[in-house]
């Protein structure tokens, strides 16, 4: 039992961090109910509530756990790239809460049907306020899990995984703005922070540039050694 926690001290990264995010998040929740800023674009008025869109919005929840807990027991340094684009993402989205208290106006007052989905929506809107929405956690996330899946070299060999986690990504992205949890600006913006992440945890070599300043490091050093012994 110790070799096992000792082999996957890593994932306590991450559920670490959760008992500090957690926390904070309903605290905004609860504390972001009055005054805070409107965020709202004009095409925003033009998509349409669709609540068939609760059923990838509900599975954002066993996408993010799955793939996090996948690369947990597979691939340590795969883990540690999600975990820092997922946990740098969250904090800001926190943070930007907290100075800027927001949310928007858009939920559907009235339902055109009545069925199981639109119960669910109901469900989703009395357990989650319309605030503290600004960037989108779903979209964030969900391109974090996607880019995971689709730089990891176990799976570059099960392409269908890969396409799966990409047509999900897609649904929970619009599913967002369908059932008028987000504004569009809340989506774009979850997308630039995303783009600047992904460059960071994926195209940056960091290992690389670790390297080649030891090596100039060692460079300077040869060379000052032998100025002075000459």
């Amino acid at each position: 039992m110790r070799s096992f926690f000792r082999r996957y001290s890593h994932a306590w990264i991450m559920i670490g961090y959760m008992m500090i995010y957690i926390p904070w998040f309903i605290f905004l929740e609860h504390t972001v109910v009055r005054n805070y800023h409107i965020i709202h674009m004009a095409v925003d008025d033009i998509i349409p509530f669709n609540e068939l869109f609760i059923v990838p919005y509900t599975m954002w929840f066993f996408y993010i756990a799955a793939t996090v807990i996948y690369f947990i027991f597979t691939n340590k340094r795969e883990y540690m790239k999600l975990s820092t684009f997922l946990i740098v993402g969250m904090t800001l989205f926190l943070i930007i809460s907290t100075l800027y208290p927001n949310g928007d106006t858009l939920r559907p007052t009235v339902f055109a049907r009545d069925n199981v989905f639109t119960r669910m929506v109901i469900h989703l809107y009395h357990s989650d306020t319309s605030t503290n929405i600004f960037p989108s956690i779903h979209v964030y996330n969900s391109l974090g899990a996607a880019f995971a899946i689709m730089n990891s070299e176990k799976l570059s060999k099960k392409p269908w995984i890969q396409w799966g986690a990409i047509i999900l990504t897609i649904l929970i992205i619009l599913s967002t703005m369908f059932l008028k949890q987000h504004s569009a600006f809340d989506v774009i913006t979850a997308f630039v922070l995303a783009t600047v992440m992904y460059f960071i945890c994926y195209v940056i070599d960091f290992d690389a540039l670790k390297a080649r300043s030891r090596a100039n490091t060692m460079l300077r050093s040869s060379i000052l050694t032998r100025s002075k012994l000459n």
